[in-house]
């Protein structure tokens, strides 16, 4: 029997949609994702859901389970819901086999988790700091540069002397940025310097979560190669006088929906789990009173 399951990531600046059919194995038929921009956000589930649907070419209603995770508030139709960590830990092992640790860096917040070969979290890390690690500062800065942001990470990747951000605020930072441009610090030199700065942050919580070997990257800034190179180097770093732990950083293409194919992947364990429930006879009055003596 096919059972296709549908996974819905509700992020701070996106939603991403990925529809799953579970056979002898998982296969992904369809991903979607749209930015929310100053949409309402149930709108863009709605949107982003409909058009993964039609990619997938299957009937809404065929969709056995729907699961969210991120604000699933924003989800009214959701058969039931997944924590975000839980689900990136799905998703970036389905991704990247040989992973143990994510590392999920949104617009907003950034988290490290452990996990093991089932994709069981073992323990996690969350950034405390404002929005200067996230996507949405990088953004920012990329507007006040005038750089696209699909440019951000080429251009970094040129710097041949990057000067660090030192505040950990965003509004310090970007203040930062601003008497960068006036001291004429070339533009690749400002982006780099950003780069490590929140990298030095990541590679932080990456040690701090006890992660070894494959570190699988999830989330929208997986697509900025001036992040993922600035963040090799930090983890090639030792930290605090101690030898550098042996990380691999991963960067998968389909990174940005790893929490909606983590989503999708427990959803069909969920499904499961009801239709075993469902199967198995309930005890008699006279059967619950024996098993209670």
């Amino acid at each position: 029997m096919i059972r296709i399951t549908a996974g819905i990531d509700v992020g701070a600046s996106a939603v991403k949609v990925a529809i799953v059919a579970h056979g002898e194995g998982p296969k992904v038929l369809a991903k979607c994702a749209q930015r929310i921009r100053r949409r309402v956000v149930a709108d863009v589930v709605e949107g982003t859901f409909s058009e993964a649907v039609a990619a997938a070419d299957v009937d809404r209603e065929a969709i056995e389970y729907i699961a969210s995770t991120g604000d699933g508030d924003a989800v009214a139709f959701r058969t039931g819901h997944f924590y975000t960590m839980t689900t990136h830990a799905q998703g970036a092992l389905f991704l990247v086999p040989e992973a143990r640790a994510a590392m999920d860096v949104g617009a907003l917040h950034a988290r490290a988790i452990k996990m093991d070969e089932r994709g069981k979290v073992l323990g996690h890390r969350m950034t405390s700091q404002c929005a200067s690690g996230s996507g949405q500062f990088i953004e920012n800065i990329a507007r006040y540069l005038g750089v696209p942001l699909e440019d951000v990470g080429g251009m970094s990747k040129l710097a041949d002397d990057p000067e660090k951000v030192s505040s950990i605020c965003a509004v310090l930072a970007e203040t930062d940025v601003i008497n960068m441009v006036a001291r004429r610090i070339s533009t690749p030199n400002i982006l780099k310097g950003i780069h490590l700065s929140i990298a030095g942050r990541l590679a932080r919580l990456i040690r701090a979560v006890g992660a070894e070997g494959t570190v699988a990257l999830t989330g929208g800034l997986t697509h900025d190669a001036g992040l993922v190179a600035a963040l090799e180097e930090c983890l090639e770093e030792p930290s605090k006088g101690k030898r550098a732990a042996e990380l691999r950083v991963v960067a998968h293409p389909e990174a940005l929906y790893a929490g909606a194919l983590g989503a999708a992947l427990l959803a069909e364990r969920r499904a499961e789990q009801l239709d075993s429930q469902e199967l198995t006879p309930r005890p008699t009055p006279r059967e619950s009173l024996s098993i209670l003596t």
